[in-house]
């Protein structure tokens, strides 16, 4: 099964703020989905976060974009909203040391993260297929499809505006 895999646009947020699940509005999509459109191949059924941020630029890409929860970013709970230099150190130290399950306070674990995506993937049929959504969750996709180690797939670079074509047995 051919999946494209699309980061949405840069949020307006201010640098080093947690923003995760935060419903938040980002740069104009139309100058990105002008540029992605034309490499999605006839047909390509597009699926997104219902965030905003990747609301909006999977509109732009299908007005018939459908949506899922299970593509919104990580849950960061009580750390949502605040800057990352607020956050009570101990608590980043612990999170750091168990990356894969450590759930900030009220939040969910990067191991949650995963399963819902793989949960989601696990439902596509057909090809092609456009999953626009966010950075942890396209990095939870990758290392799942591609076996990865947690600590590759945890800091794989995933940039604003990009796109990623892979392949997966379904």
């Amino acid at each position: 099964m051919q999946v494209f895999l699309i980061r949405h646009t840069r949020p307006l947020v201010d640098a080093g703020i947690c923003y995760g699940q935060l419903d938040i509005p980002a740069e104009d999509p139309r100058p990105v989905a002008t540029r992605l459109k034309p490499l999605l191949p006839t047909g390509t059924t597009v699926f997104s976060s219902p965030l905003q941020r990747a609301r909006q630029l999977a509109e732009a890409l299908d007005p018939e974009a459908l949506f899922d929860e299970r593509l919104r970013e990580i849950d960061f709970g009580e750390w949502e909203g605040q800057p990352w230099n607020a956050l009570d150190r101990r608590a980043l130290d612990a999170w750091a040391a168990d990356i894969l399950h450590y759930v900030p306070p009220g939040g969910e674990s990067v191991a949650g993260l995963q399963r819902r995506a793989i949960d989601f993937s696990a439902t596509l049929r057909g090809s092609p297929v456009a999953l626009v959504t966010h950075a942890g969750v396209i990095r939870a996709l990758l290392g799942h499809w591609r076996q990865l180690p947690v600590d590759q797939w945890t800091t794989l670079q995933i940039d604003f505006g990009s796109m990623l074509e892979i392949e997966i047995e379904q």
